[in-house]
């Protein structure tokens, strides 16, 4: 049989069995990973109060603006109307004005209405303010870029306006201000922005640690090599590059750099990547679960090497910031675990369960391995390696449109699956 379609029906075969394999049952480092976590407690946003605690246009929220949008401009096509019957759009001009938007910002805004309903029974959202044309805004309001809205629940009840934050803030959205007693104002990042593409990459000169000594960019790596990983049971193993999930060479994108405190070191990665936090005061590997870079928090234990025991130490993150840097590139390796300027993460983001990734990604693995034995290569002969091309790996593209209808949203990072996810 034709070596290609064999690997063409595992692959087809191995998807359906991953996605119908109970969480219980999958693999992945320490021990509960999978286990189905309790519903989060919501804290409703004091006034004035806004998230993520930094300026509407820098960088780690929306980002700056890029210039009015007017029905004659060429950028009008941006915009999209949001007919939704959940929502209520004041619309007291009577143009339709408040339902156009930017599609990041009706994806947010349609997920938000189904959060509301759920929280208030026969409370629908409500939209003050959408995009504005009449200059009744700030000059460089996000208003007027469809990328901002001013909401409130359908009875105007004001005490209930900090929950409503909450829930935006919950619902994906790039900003949220409890503005004024009266609405809460909600932006999103610009549909063509470095801050909307960062996903769950690693920047071209993140390092990993080669076998055999020495290290290597993340940019160079090639099928055959084999880099410093973690196993199922937080042991350091020496385990086989296989592809990139992504590869974008020359992205500039949006990083959170995680600092730890004795020793000193650092990974840079995306917001949707996971990193493995421990849960044990102690160093015990075992205690172990997987969290998205952007909820990271100053105080939180992450894993390092210790080159003295060669095995994982415990270390607390002592500051998280946002950076730019070039190049997006995620590695997949046969344990599905990796270890980038000394700190331990997974392969895998978007969705914050790095056992049910790993199960997911198993057909993939198997097709690898497969061919290697099917149709052995020479990698040291340079014309025997065939380069990835760019772009986000097709298998990870259906996993993750799967992983939209069967998985709820708490289980999905916010950014989904943007340019640099993984």
């Amino acid at each position: 049989m034709d070596e290609m379609l064999l690997l063409s029906r595992i692959l087809l075969l191995g998807l359906i069995s991953a996605l119908v394999v109970p969480p219980s049952l999958t693999c992945g480092p320490g021990r509960g990973i999978g286990k189905r976590r309790h519903p989060k407690k919501l804290t409703p946003l004091a006034y004035k109060q806004f998230i993520p605690n930094v300026a509407e246009k820098t960088l780690g929220a929306s980002g700056r603006d890029e210039g009015k949008i007017t029905r004659n401009s060429e950028r009008f096509k941006e915009l999209t109307p949001n007919y939704n019957s959940d929502i209520i759009f004041k619309d007291e001009e009577n143009t339709g004005a408040d339902r156009l938007m930017t599609q990041r910002c009706k994806d947010k805004l349609n997920a938000l209405a189904i959060s509301v309903m759920n929280q208030w029974p026969g409370v629908k959202l409500r939209v003050t303010e959408g995009w504005d044309e009449d200059g009744h805004h700030s000059d460089d309001s996000l208003h007027y870029e469809g990328r901002a809205v001013d909401i409130t629940t359908s009875d105007r009840e004001r005490s209930k306006y900090g929950m409503l934050a909450r829930l935006a803030v919950e619902a994906g959205f790039d900003w949220v201000y409890y503005e004024s007693k009266a609405h809460i104002h909600c932006s999103v990042k610009a549909e063509n922005s470095v801050a909307a593409k960062s996903g769950g990459c690693f920047p071209a000169n993140a390092t990993v640690t080669m076998e055999g000594g020495g290290n290597k960019s993340v940019r160079d790596l090639r099928p055959g090599d084999r880099v410093l990983a973690a196993d199922e049971e937080g042991n350091l193993v020496y385990s086989d590059f296989l592809t990139f999930i992504d590869k974008q060479e020359s992205l500039k994108m949006l990083f959170y750099v995680i600092e730890t405190s004795d020793p000193k070191e650092s990974i840079r990665l995306t917001a949707a990547h996971l990193v493995f936090l421990s849960q044990s005061p102690t160093n015990a590997t075992r205690s172990i679960k997987s969290v998205f870079a952007s909820n990271i928090r100053p105080g939180d234990k992450v894993f390092i090497v210790d080159q003295g025991m060669m095995g994982l130490k415990v270390v607390n993150v002592e500051r998280v910031y946002l950076e730019e840097d070039t190049g997006a590139y995620a590695p997949l390796t046969s344990h599905g675990t990796v270890v980038i300027n000394g700190v331990l993460a997974s392969c895998y983001a978007v969705i914050e369960e790095h056992n049910w990734a790993h199960a997911a990604f198993a057909p993939l693995r198997l097709a690898f391995k497969l061919s290697t034995i099917l149709s052995p290569t020479d990698y040291s002969k340079p014309s025997s390696t065939s380069l990835q091309g760019e772009g986000i790996n097709w298998y990870s593209q259906t996993l993750y449109q799967l992983g939209t209808w069967i998985l709820d949203n708490e289980s999905l990072h916010p950014l989904g699956m943007s340019s640099g996810s993984s």
